[in-house]
């Protein structure tokens, strides 16, 4: 089992900054890959970033050049450094890890917290 913990959202004007942390416990395996997504309200959850275990990214098309994610494997902690945000940001951030076992997909997701960009 993975239990995952987010802090650092909050209230924040346009153009403004904020650093999300997620703090994993449990068994954790090398090929997992760790993660964010958000659901802004009144949509469907979406893809934000995703980090391996060995530092490669994947970004969001609507993030790319203003988001980096970052994973700390000896704490099993995972980062992600949000700046020139926008009020279209607004969402609930949802930490996840993603393993691929025994041919299934298991997501472990955190409790989300809530990031608001006011104009």
């Amino acid at each position: 089992q993975v239990q995952l913990v987010e802090s650092g959202g909050g209230l924040v004007q346009a153009g403004g900054s904020l650093r999300l942390s997620c703090a994993a416990s449990g068994i954790f395996f090398s090929d997992d890959v760790m993660g964010w997504y958000r659901q802004p309200p009144g949509k469907q959850r979406e893809l934000v970033a995703t980090i391996t275990s060995g530092g490669s990214t994947n970004y969001a098309d609507s993030v790319k050049g203003r988001f980096t994610t970052s994973r700390d494997n000896a704490k099993n902690t995972v980062y992600l450094q949000m700046t020139m945000l926008k009020p279209e940001d607004t969402a609930v951030y949802y930490c996840n890890v993603r393993r691929n076992w025994a041919n299934r997909i298991l997501d472990y997701w955190g409790q989300g917290t809530q990031v608001t960009v006011s104009s």
